[in-house]
């Protein structure tokens, strides 16, 4: 039996992978098309774009794996119903519930890996494609530091402390030099808004320095003309899909703290927490169909049917998101709904078999 269970375990892993190499390298090619037509803004070139698609892979083969799962146990385990492998064990006296609990294993094998690359691999790269990207675009210098964000404007250097979705900065510092290297004005807003090609600056505390003195004020208002711009700046507000898991459940944790609301966050963080479940309903979604429907298809079929489920697991996957942030549903409602009602599918239909 166990000989067995590891026949049609391997079967299935190499079915997956070959699923997921085809898909990422799918995902990859049409990423690096869309990359090339922003080759030529800016420092941004040809090698600069294959690199950002290299440094996304590990980001794709984490999202695509749940459809991976399913198009390749429906590739092999439907190759082994067609060739009647799967008709000999059950002959033999194996029954479906088995043939399920190796799949499932096998699956759960190559679940454990692809968990561990978007958990540790993927926020890492995830983060050097994007940085890599912007400042090849916005020719300026930026650093991430524990005091914030650093970049270059002109002869200015800006540190911005907090960077908030929707073009929003908290706690803004412009340190204007002179030609001699000298320093020549001190700036500091506590909140700046990005309004159409400008930024406008509140609570604003200036000092500028000359040879004998110091000359301070404070303004309520000001305009800031700056080559900053939001598409820049957007590299360091933290996306969802750049954090693992851990790093979600504290940055939800920090923005309870400082009273903003967190949904997307919460949303994402219970969407990695049922990942594996998810995955482990692929693998069991696969078998009624090779029992069924698909049993005696070709393969061309079954990547069709495996696809076109996969597609629609996808689709049903992003409404709940954008549903949870819209109408402010229970985020572990929305973010395992999708997985349950496949679930529920593939429960039914096993039921049917019987």
């Amino acid at each position: 039996m166990k000989t067995l269970e590891r026949y049609i375990g391997r079967a299935v892993i190499e079915g997956i992978l070959l699923s997921a190499l085809v898909l990422v390298i799918l995902v990859s090619f049409f990423s690096l098309m869309d990359e090339l037509q922003d080759v030529g803004e800016g420092n941004y070139q040809t090698s600069d774009a294959f690199v950002y698609s290299l440094l996304m892979v590990p980001r794709w083969a984490y999202d695509v794996f749940p459809i991976s799962v399913l198009i390749g146990s429906l590739i092999s385990l439907g190759g082994l119903a067609g060739g009647s492998e799967l008709i000999a064990m059950r002959a033999a006296g194996v029954s479906v519930a088995r043939i399920v609990f190796a799949a499932v294993k096998a699956g759960a094998v190559l679940m454990v890996g692809v968990v561990l690359l978007g958990e540790f691999v993927a926020p890492e790269t995830d983060q050097i494609a994007e940085s890599m990207r912007a400042e090849r675009i916005s020719q300026q210098i930026t650093l991430k530091s524990r005091y914030g964000f650093w970049a270059r404007d002109g002869d200015s250097f800006v540190n911005i402390r907090k960077i908030l979705p929707g073009a929003r900065l908290e706690d803004i510092y412009i340190y204007e030099f002179r030609d001699d290297g000298r320093l020549k004005l001190a700036t500091y807003a506590g909140f700046a808004q990005y309004q159409q090609d400008h930024w406008l600056l509140r609570g604003i505390r200036q000092s500028e320095f000359y040879e004998d003195r110091v000359e301070s004020r404070t303004m309520e208002r000001a305009t800031w003309d700056s080559m900053l711009n939001p598409s820049l700046l957007s590299v360091v507000v933290v996306k969802p899909t750049m954090l693992s898991a851990w790093g979600l459940y504290k940055y939800i944790d920090f923005m309870r703290e400082n009273g903003q609301k967190a949904i997307q966050y919460e949303v994402a963080f219970w969407s990695k927490m049922v990942m594996p479940l998810v995955t482990l309903v692929m693998v069991f979604l696969s078998v009624p169909f090779v029992f069924g429907v698909l049993r005696s298809v070709g393969i061309g079929q079954r990547v069709f049917i495996g696809t076109l489920i996969g597609a629609l697991f996808f689709l049903l996957n992003k409404v709940f998101e954008h549903m949870a942030v819209v109408y402010e549903l229970n985020p572990l409602f929305a973010a395992s709904f999708p997985g349950l009602a496949v679930f529920g599918a593939a429960l039914w239909y096993f039921r049917r078999m019987h």
